[in-house]
């Protein structure tokens, strides 16, 4: 047995923290939920903390051995409270008909999927969503897929993921929102509403679980899986935001980390859990591992078997066991033997139930197996939503001399490269049950969008990579044939203009897809400057899961577009942008670095005791003495086919105090010919602070639409509340001081004033 736990008294008190935020709802759903923990036995109590994922196909026989047995037998002994990777109306009916008419109690399980960015319906990486810099659009592309999941008998979502990281070369970028905690819970706040509503028993909702709870997207070197070595102050300031804002808008769950922090893996952190989420925040939904990491605390070195590993975790606070076969049966005898409180089993129960009770299970097990999917999969109304959150979510890069947009008519367009015509990368990693090779290419985009078809050719040019969806596998890149090369050269030089698609396979960002190097793989650079060589007017379109290193391309190429993976409709929605169909505003959620040696890189780091302050700064500063300190392109970062001019920045007063009102006001012109949207950007900096505070940070900011040559009054509020931060003090408080801020264009550029709090 452990020899470091927490006395009884301990946990009964901790307990007592959790369960009480359920019972003080003083709903009938409390009263059912201790109703039902009163007729269930200790067996059936862990059995509901147990989440197996399906290892045979539902509506068939189950199959010889002994793993399958036994779930099998467990489902329908009412010992199994969720299923994960079970999906489509008929299995989970068959599936919950096998828990329900069985089991003593008829309890339902909850079913979950990783419904990360669309369940059929893809729309884009919830990376490139940020970048869209649009609550509503983000919403939306939660709202549809949890729609679309609902009507094929799924309950439960494990989304968002709402990790802060400012290291590109860690995969799991593309899940989440980048590198800046205000725009993280921004967009936390929007999917957890748009995958929940207003209502979990509407049968076109689904629980949705904010992960991984916390500080996954600081590993080290950017290595999925690794450690993440932080201190409290970047856990609260930078970390934890997200976090609390999904708290706050009411997600029905959390998902460990594979993390540890401090010397603690996430799953057994009681810090995290107990303190944190369900202590400071009043958290009452209920905590779920991520796959096997109550197991994995063994492999961490802090736990000597399952027995000690599954005390760690339901001490700490995690309250269902996804795949780690920790809890049950290990639990029950740990009770038994007087080794674990029954109270800490009791709470996590009760926060399960609550979570079925809230979702309408015990009403109608079977409520989200009853529709009719023809009329919700890939339907006309969720396809167009997925091309506008498409095109909104495309950055601008680059464009030289105006070479975008696009004309329709009198050019020849040579549109070249391998991921031009590939029907699956735009779907990108995490698609759902998104079928293989169904998004519009961005070939086909081009084609539809021109009538002369004629104008448009193409060339694949060297093969890229294959396309290996299954889980684990590695993507084969070609790095030796060159077949093709010669043709697409001959090509571009025939062309008015080339459109080069350039970047990353789907497969190469995501869960264990982190990268060493993240400039451009294979034989992409070579063809690269190739095609440069005998065509100056090449627009390349970044397909790809996480910031590149693309310096060459970004000194030699007349126009960049960042295309991201954008989904079902990709094709059709870069078209819209390349010919001016859709003016782009889009901006950068993540620093795009130099060279991978820059990274991790970010725009609120700390000013450190010797500066950099500008490229030419004295060696005895930080600094690299080969490479700029800058990012090649900064957080906020994006360009239109219009330009906007800042100007008469005004605050309305110079002093604030506790209770008052910062009013921010700066005027914006569409000074160019075309109609567009700009995103406003607030960032402040605390000069002086009892830690030390960012050289910026976001804290607001505004999309725009102006009419060519319009002008409007843009205005903010910040209140003492938006100046708060954790500090040496251990509290959120704002400090008295000078701070600086700035309107504007990104986070490099901006119109700045000052202001003190007294």
């Amino acid at each position: 047995m452990l020899k470091n736990t927490f006395s009884a008294i301990l946990i009964i008190g901790l307990v007592m923290v959790g369960s009480s935020a359920i019972m003080a709802k003083g709903d009938d759903i409390s009263n059912k939920v201790e109703d039902l923990i009163s007729r269930m036995t200790l067996e059936e109590k862990v059995g509901q903390l147990q989440q197996y994922s399906t290892r045979w196909e539902m509506t068939g026989p189950v199959p010889d051995g002994k793993v399958a047995q036994e779930m099998h037998k467990n489902i329908k002994d009412g010992l199994a409270g969720s299923m994960l990777n079970i999906a489509g109306a008929e299995a989970t009916r068959k599936a919950q008909e096998m828990a329900v008419n069985n089991s003593r109690l008829g309890i339902p399980m909850i079913f979950g999927y990783d419904v990360v960015h669309g369940y059929k319906t893809i729309f884009p990486i919830p990376l490139a969503a940020a970048a869209s810099w649009d609550v509503e659009a983000v919403k939306t592309s939660a709202r549809v897929a949890a729609k679309e999941a609902a009507a094929d008998g799924l309950h439960w979502t494990f989304a968002p993921m709402v990790d802060i990281s400012r290291d590109a070369r860690w995969g799991r970028v593309m899940e989440g929102a980048g590198e800046d905690p205000y725009l993280g819970s921004v967009m936390a706040k929007a999917q957890v509403e748009g995958f929940q509503g207003g209502d979990l028993t509407d049968e076109t909702t689904i629980a949705a679980c904010a992960k991984h709870f916390a500080a996954y997207g600081f590993v080290e070197g950017g290595r999925d899986y690794n450690i993440a070595d932080i201190g409290e102050s970047t856990l609260r300031n930078v970390v934890l935001p997200p976090c609390k804002a999904c708290s706050d808008a009411g997600v029905a769950t959390f998902m460990n980390s594979f993390n540890e922090v401090d010397g603690i893996p996430a799953t057994g952190n009681a810090h995290l859990l107990r303190d944190i989420l369900k202590g400071e925040w009043g958290f009452d939904g209920f905590v779920v591992s991520d796959w096997a990491s109550i197991d994995e605390m063994r492999f961490h070195g802090v736990a000597a078997n399952k027995s000690e590993a599954a005390l760690l975790a339901i001490t700490a606070g995690s309250d269902m066991d996804m795949e780690g076969h920790c809890y049950f049966p290990n639990l029950i005898g740990m009770v038994e033997k007087g080794e674990v409180d029954e109270a800490l089993i009791d709470d996590a129960v009760r926060r399960i139930l609550t979570i079925k009770f809230r979702l309408g299970l015990f009403d109608d097990p079977y409520r989200y197996c009853n529709q009719n999917v023809e009329e919700v999969f890939l339907s006309a109304e969720h396809l167009e939503k997925a091309r506008d959150v498409a095109r909104k979510s495309i950055v601008l890069l680059k464009n030289e001399n105006q070479l975008l947009p696009l004309s329709k008519e009198n050019k020849k367009i040579a549109v070249i490269g391998d991921l031009a015509d590939d029907k699956d990368t735009p779907l990108g990693n995490w698609r759902g049950r998104g079928g293989r090779n169904m998004a519009v290419s961005l070939l086909e985009g081009l084609q539809n969008a021109v009538e002369n078809k004629s104008l448009v050719t193409f060339e694949q040019g060297p093969v890229f990579a294959e396309n290996l969806p299954q889980f684990g596998t590695l993507v084969q890149i070609n790095e030796t044939d060159r077949t093709g090369l010669t043709e697409a050269v001959e090509a571009a030089k025939d062309a008015d203009v080339v459109v080069l698609a350039l970047g990353e396979n789907c497969f190469q960002s995501g869960e264990a897809r982190s990268q060493s190097e993240i400039g451009l793989k294979g034989l992409q650079q070579e063809l690269l400057e190739a095609v440069c060589a005998v065509n100056k007017n090449v627009v390349v379109v970044l397909m790809n899961g996480r910031p590149m290193a693309i310096s060459w391309m970004a000194e030699h190429v007349s126009a960049i577009v960042e295309s991201w993976h954008l989904g079902s409709e990709a094709g059709n929605a870069i078209a819209d942008v390349l010919f001016g169909d859709y003016n782009p505003s889009g901006k950068l959620p993540m620093s795009f670095p130099r060279t991978v040696g820059q990274c991790p890189i970010y725009y609120n780091h700390k000013n450190t005791g010797r500066p950099a302050e500008n490229e030419e700064d004295y060696m005895f500063t930080t600094r690299y003495v080969d490479e700029k300190v800058s990012p090649l392109f900064s957080f906020g970062y994006g360009l239109s086919y219009t330009t906007f001019d800042y100007s008469g920045l005004e605050l309305s007063n110079r002093d604030i105090t506790k209770g008052d009102t910062l009013k921010v006001a700066v005027n914006l012109k569409n000074t160019g010919e075309m109609d567009g949207t700009e995103v406003v950007q607030l960032y402040i900096r605390d000069l002086v602070g009892s830690v030390t505070r960012p050289v910026k940070e976001l804290k607001n900011f505004k999309k725009v639409f102006l009419k060519s040559g319009e002008t409007k009054k843009i205005e903010f509020e910040l209140t003492v509340e938006d100046l708060t931060f954790y500090s040496k003090k251990g509290v959120w408080e704002a400090e008295p001081g000078e701070f600086h801020l700035w309107v504007g264009t990104n986070s490099s550029e901006g119109l700045q004033s000052q202001f003190y709090l007294k």
